[in-house]
């Protein structure tokens, strides 16, 4: 793997009894972000039930950083934060990281 990918890890948390609508908008940035430039991986991930609050994760891959900061500015997330922060308990957390091993 090259050693500018970048890995980044992006969490959010439901608020309670708004899960399935948040998992439901965040599944809508799947498809039209895995076309990117640049994108190996972009995975939606849930935790299993019985956790709370629900985390929804995308787990993601990128050719560099300036692909990654392309995705950042694509139309199809442009507004995200807008858009599903009636759904959160918390602001999302997201972390780039570099593979060391």
């Amino acid at each position: 793997m090259p050693q500018d990918t970048v890995h980044v890890i992006a969490t959010f948390l439901a608020a309670e009894g708004r899960e399935d609508e948040l998992e439901s908008a965040l599944r809508e940035l799947i498809e039209p972000t895995r076309r990117e430039e640049g994108c190996i991986r972009y995975d939606l991930v849930r935790s299993f039930p019985g956790v709370s609050p629900v985390e929804l994760v995308f787990v993601e891959e990128w050719e560099s950083v300036e692909t990654l900061d392309a995705h950042g500015r694509a139309p199809h997330l442009q507004g995200l934060r807008e858009r599903v922060q009636h759904l959160l308990a918390a602001a999302p957390h997201v972390i780039r990281h570099r593979q060391v091993g």
